[in-house]
């Protein structure tokens, strides 16, 4: 962790509880990638142990948010933070809300694995499946690593990863449909794929949220709902 981006307070130990706060959400940004790992592997090989290690373990992520986010309510409490100091605090609880949905999302990955016969899991485009949950993964850990280093100019490039999964959705959505049309039989169990494809969807649309916390914090500028366009040109901005 790069604490360039930490203030020097009067308070030394207003500086060590940031610092936590911010070890804490890379804890739990580990858990939500182990998950998702297992997730993916749970639904690609039709591992139903760790399937069901996946669905018991979402709790683990759960309680990490919940104790960052009374550690945060403290120090909104007793430092009343101003400037820097808040943005960072927001983007925290920002993040770990996001990291608690990504880590149901890739329960839900696990739990789809579940339901599919070996027949649809060798006929479906579960190659395409799994590259798209690699993909995710390589966003999710960019996002974390950018948040960690504060570095805006990763979180802008991590963040336009996000087009490139939203493609390999769309493959997976269209080659799922023309096996169903094949084979209505297959329908309600093949839909799980597509249920898993969605929830690798939102957790990528996520991560790109952290890259934009990233910026807030950085440049306190809000880049949500706006393109990439304009989200590189207020990262090049000047410091708030």
């Amino acid at each position: 962790m790069d604490k360039n981006f930490f203030k020097e307070h009067m308070s030394q130990q207003f500086n060590s509880e940031l610092e936590d706060i911010i070890r804490q959400v890379m804890a739990m940004g580990g858990l939500v990638e182990e998950q998702l790992t297992d997730g993916i592997q749970a639904m690609s090989k039709g591992d139903a142990d760790l399937a069901q290690k996946v669905i018991t373990s979402d709790y683990r992520i759960n309680a990490k948010e919940v104790e960052i986010d009374e550690g945060c309510t403290h120090i909104l409490v007793r430092r009343q933070p101003t400037a820097s100091d808040l943005r960072l605090v927001i983007a925290v609880i920002k993040t770990i809300a996001d990291l608690e949905r990504m880590g149901d999302e890739a329960e839900r990955v696990g739990r789809m694995g579940l339901h599919l016969l070996d027949e649809d899991r060798n006929s479906a485009p579960m190659p395409d499946l799994v590259e798209m949950g690699e993909n995710v993964h390589v966003m999710t850990s960019g996002a974390l690593d950018a948040f960690a280093r504060m570095d805006v100019q990763q979180a802008v490039r991590v963040a336009q990863q996000d087009i490139h999964i939203d493609s390999l959705y769309e493959t997976v959505v269209h080659k799922v449909m023309k096996k169903m049309t094949a084979s209505p039989d297959s329908v309600p169990r093949l839909m799980d794929i597509v249920w898993a494809a969605r929830s690798l969807e939102r957790i990528g649309d996520r991560a790109r949220n952290i890259c934009e916390y990233v910026v807030y914090f950085v440049k306190g500028k809000d880049v949500r709902h706006t393109s990439y366009e304009q989200m590189i040109e207020e990262a090049t901005g000047d410091r708030h």
